[in-house]
C-alpha cells in the first residue's frame, strides 16, 4: 500500500509540472519504486493562467489637474470624477442619448423651466480607507447616504465665486440664479444678501430624495446640463473638514461605480471597485477590481502596450503608418470619428494677434488636409467652423459648403497685406514676435511645428514654439496674458450647438472667461446670436443661426481658427471588452476583461 499511495503521489506532482500550455500535453513519466520500473503516460490538460482583473490606461502626460466635481474642466480630471460620482442624470457614451443617473425619474412643469427629480435611495458615501472600500459614517456612526442636499450643496458650491469654478458658466447660463451669484463680489455684501444669492440659486431639495431644479429657459438640452459634473452631488462634511486636501486618497469620498485608491502626483492614479455602488441599467456596477491610469507621453505609453504593460494606448503621430501594417496590431486598431475640435485660439487683446487682417491671414494659410494627410494620418476631417457636425443645431458642410474658413494660402496673403498695410509695415520682419503655446505632448508638438512651417511658408512670418505642462498651461492661457496663440481641443459635454459656440466662446465660456484669457474676444451680434438659437425651438432656424454665430467666430472676428474635427485613433488589447465612447470619456464601468 505504502509503495502504491507513493506512486500517485509522484505522479500527481509530475502530471502539475507539465501543465504548462493551454494545449493539451502527452507526456511519458518513467517512476522508479524499489525492485520495480513503470512507465506511466501522463495526459495533461492545463488551466490558462489568470490575468489579475486589473486595466491598466493611459492619461497623458502631466499630472490629473483635480478631481474635484467643482473644479474639472479637462477630460482627464472628467474622466476620474465620473467614476467616482454620478449626475442626476447620465449621457450614455456610445448612442449619446440622455437617461437616468442617480435621479430615478423627473417631472417637468408646464412651462419647461422646473424640474423635479426623485433621487435613488440607499447609495452611500464611501472611502478607501487604506486596506478597502468602506461606507462613510456621521458624527452618530450612521452610514452617510447620498441625498438631495448633497446635490443642492454641489450644485450651490459650483456657483459659488469663492470656489472659483472655472466651469461655472454652464450653470451659470443655464441655472436659474447661478449667474447672479457667480457673478457677486461676496465681500461687498452683508450676510443677509449672500444668503438671498445662495438661496436665489435654482436648486432646492424639498427632501433627503427630491431636487427641486429651476432653469432659465424651457431648452431641450436642460436634462444634459445638470448631469454634468459639475452638478454632481458633493460632501460637504469632508470639503469643510480637510479644504484643498479633500480630494486626495484617504480623505476623498465618492459613492460611483469606483473609489479613490492611489494617487502619485504626477506618475499615476489607481481607482477601485466600489462594493456599494447599487448598480443601475444605466451605471451598473463595475467588473473591473482596479484600473490604473498611467501619466505618460503617447510614445512611452504605446511602447509600454507594446511590451504588455497597458491595456489601451492611443497610437502615436509617427507609428500611425506601422500599426497600421502590423498584421496584430491593426486588429487592435480603431479609427473612429469622435465628437471633438481641434482649434487654435488667438488671444485677440494682444499685439500683433490684436489685428483681425492678421488673425486671417494663419487662419487661411492652414493647410488642414495636409496636416491631415500627412502628419495626423488617421482619416480626421478639416474644420471649418467650431461645431462637430452631427450635434443638434451645428451646422453641416453638406447645407454649408462655404461656412467658415478653408485653406487659401492667397487669400492669406491678402490678409497679411491688410494687415501689414495698416500698421505701416513693409517687411514681415517688423512683425512683432508671435508666440504659439500648447500643453506639453509629442503630438501637440508635431502639429504646432508642421503649422508654424506653414505660416512661414506661405506668409514668411516666423512663430515661436513652446510649450508648459498641461495643469500650468490650463491655468495660464485662461489669464489677461495669455499667449498669442495656444492650442486645445474641445469634445462635448452634450450632443447639442449651445454646449460649443454658446458654451465655449460666448463671453464667460470655457475658452472665453468673463475676467479675460483664453480669446479675450466680445462681440454683441455673436452673444445675441446664441442666445437667440438656445431659445429657438425651430430646428432649420436654429442651425441658421448657429451658422451666423461661427461665420463671425471663425472669419469675421476671426477669434479662432478651427483645425481638424477628431477621430480616435486607438489601440485595444483583444482581451478588452469595451465600449467606444464619442465623446471623450469612457465608462468604464461598462468594461470587463476576459480571464
Amino acid at each position: 500500500m505504502s509503495k502504491k499511495w507513493s506512486l500517485v503521489a509522484i505522479v500527481a506532482v509530475l502530471a502539475a509540472l507539465v501543465v504548462t500550455s493551454c494545449k493539451p500535453q502527452v507526456q511519458t513519466v518513467v517512476v522508479t519504486v524499489p525492485g520495480k520500473t513503470e512507465q506511466i503516460v501522463v495526459t495533461a490538460t492545463p488551466v490558462p493562467p489568470t490575468r489579475p482583473n486589473i486595466l491598466r490606461l493611459n492619461l497623458g502626460p502631466g499630472d490629473v489637474p483635480t478631481i474635484d466635481p467643482a473644479l474639472s474642466t479637462d477630460t482627464s480630471s472628467v474622466q476620474i470624477v465620473d467614476e467616482l460620482t454620478v449626475g442626476l442624470t447620465r449621457l450614455d457614451e456610445v448612442t449619446l442619448e440622455i437617461k437616468p443617473g442617480m435621479a430615478e425619474s423627473w417631472e417637468i412643469s408646464p412651462d419647461g423651466t422646473v424640474y423635479t427629480f426623485k433621487i435613488m435611495q440607499g447609495v452611500p458615501w464611501v472611502r478607501w480607507n487604506g486596506q478597502e472600500v468602506e461606507q462613510v459614517l456621521d458624527e452618530n456612526g450612521n452610514t452617510r447616504m447620498v441625498t438631495a442636499h448633497d446635490f443642492e450643496y454641489g450644485i450651490k458650491r459650483t456657483c459659488n465665486p469663492e470656489t472659483a469654478s472655472d466651469y461655472a458658466y454652464v450653470l451659470a447660463f443655464a441655472l436659474k440664479g447661478c449667474g447672479e451669484l457667480n457673478s457677486a463680489d461676496l465681500s461687498a455684501l452683508s450676510d443677509e444678501e449672500k444668503q438671498a444669492l445662495f438661496d436665489g440659486v435654482g436648486a432646492k431639495a424639498l427632501d433627503d430624495y427630491t431636487l427641486q431644479v429651476t432653469f432659465n429657459e424651457p431648452a431641450a438640452y436642460n436634462l444634459n446640463i445638470i448631469g454634468m459634473w459639475v452638478a454632481h452631488a458633493q460632501p460637504k462634511w469632508i470639503i469643510e473638514e480637510k479644504g484643498d486636501r479633500w480630494t486626495e486618497p484617504g480623505f476623498n469620498q465618492s459613492y460611483g461605480p469606483y473609489a479613490l485608491k492611489e494617487w502619485v502626483h504626477d506618475s499615476y492614479l489607481v481607482l477601485v471597485k466600489n462594493p456599494f455602488w447599487p448598480g443601475t441599467p444605466n451605471v451598473p456596477q463595475a467588473s473591473i477590481d482596479e484600473i490604473k491610469f498611467t501619466m505618460l507621453d503617447a510614445s512611452p505609453a504605446f511602447a509600454e502596450y507594446e511590451a504588455g504593460n497597458l491595456d489601451v494606448a492611443g497610437v502615436p503621430l509617427p507609428d500611425i503608418d506601422r500599426v497600421k501594417a502590423d498584421p496584430v496590431l491593426s486588429k487592435e486598431l480603431t479609427i473612429a470619428p469622435m465628437a471633438c475640435t481641434y482649434y487654435y485660439g488667438f488671444n485677440t487683446k494682444k499685439p500683433p494677434v490684436d489685428n483681425v487682417h492678421l488673425r486671417r491671414a494663419l487662419s487661411l494659410a492652414i493647410d488642414r488636409q495636409g496636416l491631415i494627410d500627412n502628419v495626423l494620418k488617421g482619416g480626421q476631417q478639416p474644420a471649418q467652423w467650431f461645431c462637430r457636425p452631427g450635434m443638434a443645431g451645428c451646422p453641416t458642410p453638406e447645407k454649408y459648403p462655404d461656412l467658415g474658413v478653408k485653406y487659401d494660402p492667397e487669400k492669406a496673403k491678402a490678409e497679411l497685406k491688410a494687415y501689414m498695410d495698416e500698421m505701416g509695415y513693409t517687411d514681415v520682419s517688423q512683425i512683432p514676435e508671435i508666440i504659439l503655446m500648447f500643453n506639453t505632448s509629442e503630438g501637440h508638438r508635431k502639429i504646432a511645428e508642421a503649422i508654424s512651417a506653414m505660416w512661414k511658408e506661405t506668409l514668411g512670418i516666423q512663430v515661436t514654439v513652446t510649450n508648459q505642462e498641461w495643469k500650468v498651461y490650463l491655468k495660464t492661457i485662461r489669464t489677461a496674458d495669455a499667449p498669442h496663440i495656444w492650442r486645445l481641443g474641445w469634445c462635448m459635454d452634450y450632443p447639442d450647438a449651445n454646449n460649443w459656440t454658446r458654451e465655449v466662446f460666448a463671453k464667460g465660456g470655457s475658452a472665453n472667461p468673463a475676467e479675460g484669457g483664453g480669446i479675450n474676444w466680445e462681440n454683441p451680434v455673436f452673444e445675441e446670436l446664441v442666445v437667440k438659437a438656445a431659445r429657438e425651438m425651430d430646428p432649420v432656424k436654429r442651425m441658421d443661426l448657429y451658422a451666423q454665430a461661427e461665420q463671425i467666430l471663425v472669419w469675421e472676428d476671426a477669434a479662432m481658427a478651427p483645425i481638424y474635427w477628431y477621430t480616435r485613433v486607438t489601440c485595444t488589447k483583444p482581451y478588452v471588452n469595451r465600449t467606444f465612447s464619442q465623446h471623450g470619456h469612457e465608462m468604464l464601468e461598462k468594461w470587463s476583461l476576459q480571464p
